[in-house]
């Protein structure tokens, strides 16, 4: 479940205070697989950003299953978006001298990788269609076939939730639906 009570963002561009959020009240069932859609500059990321924990709102509450992610602190939010959260940004985030594989395993690294991970994740690259791309790098790889390897990535740890801003924005329409099909299925 995924609750948010009025929830506000407020950002300072120059001087002048910007609401991207305002009052934002909802509540979404466990296991539910829910698209957040409307016009550019609207806060769909900024509210993708606050669930992830990777930013604070100005006011207001935001849980996650059993989590407060308002009230956590800082280590707090580090374990919950490791351990819990898989995200597909809009711009990917790739780091450029890693392979796809170890684009999806990137989280790992610092812990070590396991033969059994590094099996799991090239599954998953096969997965979303990249299995003859496994040692490319990021600019080897289309825009593409880079967002394939950005949802392996968010995949890759089994997450309570997904939090995907755009997932198929680079993807023809039958990749798109086997993408979201894919997510959707987690």
């Amino acid at each position: 479940m995924i609750e948010a009570i009025d929830v506000r963002k407020s950002f300072d561009a120059g001087g002048e205070t910007v609401e991207a959020l305002r009052g934002v009240t909802f509540r979404l069932p466990s296991e539910s697989c829910t698209f957040i859609v409307g016009p550019s500059g609207s806060g769909k990321s900024t509210l993708l950003y606050l669930i992830g924990a990777l930013d604070r709102p100005t006011s207001g509450t935001i849980r996650v299953e059993d989590w407060d992610i308002t009230a956590m602190t800082e280590s707090e939010q580090d374990a919950y978006r490791r351990d819990r959260v898989g995200f597909v940004f809009q711009s990917f985030n790739l780091i450029g001298n890693l392979s796809a594989v170890g684009n999806v395993l990137l989280s790992y690294i610092p812990l070590g990788v396991t033969p059994d991970l590094r099996a799991k994740a090239e599954g998953l690259l096969r997965q979303v269609g990249l299995g003859d791309r496994l040692n490319h790098r990021p600019n080897q790889l289309s825009g593409g076939q880079q967002q394939r390897v950005a949802v392996a990535r968010a995949l890759i740890k089994d997450p309570v939730l997904i939090l995907a801003d755009e997932p198929t924005g680079n993807l023809d329409r039958a990749g798109g639906e086997e993408i979201i099909r894919l997510l959707r299925d987690r």
